[in-house]
């Protein structure tokens, strides 16, 4: 099985951004974010559960999630965080460990926003976070998800610390620059990594 690499990092860090720059050089990416979209698209048995513990105004007209409204509700309440967590992620964590199984490759990169508190942690052998600024994930947020400055507060304030996610780090990106200075960093590790798994399979 390829050497596991869990990519994580705050909410407007630039994991996809990151994930997407390994998957370019070839590398298996399992992304969670991509999984827990899958998992509640019409039909699928996790929007109705969802359905049934949030009622009717979390699914528009068209049969499909309202995340907008799914946001406001989650990130203004922290149990009923817990129950759309308790509804996804055990979906989520079989989903990945099946694509994980099933790749190929001499590593693979498993994005995992929540990694700090989640049960995925003890299976990766190295942990990647994406690291920018709490300013820089509040400017990015204003412009990409939240409505208000408040919002966005709370959206950083439900995830485990800055601190936190540099703790459990073996790796770091620094993502406040230009795309060509996280690139530059994606590549060096993408040697390195290619030489750990040549080294664990030796």
């Amino acid at each position: 099985m390829p050497l596991s690499v869990g990519l994580t990092g705050g909410i407007a860090s630039g994991k996809s951004t990151v994930a997407d720059m390994f998957g370019e050089l070839g590398v298996i990416v399992i992304d969670t974010d991509v999984i827990a979209r899958d998992i509640v698209k019409p039909g699928q048995p996790a929007l109705a559960e969802i359905g049934q513990k949030f009622g009717a105004e979390v699914i528009t007209a068209d049969g499909s999630l309202d995340r907008k409204v799914m946001r406001s509700i989650v990130f203004a309440e922290a149990g009923k965080r817990k129950i759309l967590e308790s509804i996804l992620h055990p979906r989520i964590r079989e989903e990945a460990a099946n694509q994980a199984a099933a790749a190929t490759g001499p590593y693979q990169i498993i994005v995992v926003p929540l990694l700090v508190d989640s049960p995925m942690r003890s299976s990766m052998e190295r942990i990647l976070v994406v690291d920018c600024s709490e300013k820089t994930q509040h400017a990015r947020l204003l412009e990409r998800d939240a409505e208000s400055a408040a919002q966005a507060q709370r959206m950083i304030d439900a995830q485990a610390s800055r601190t936190e996610r540099l703790a459990i780090a073996d790796d770091i990106i620094q993502n406040e620059g230009k795309l060509a200075e996280t690139r530059h960093q994606v590549e060096a590790l993408h040697s390195h990594y290619l030489t750990l798994a040549q080294e664990r399979s030796a």
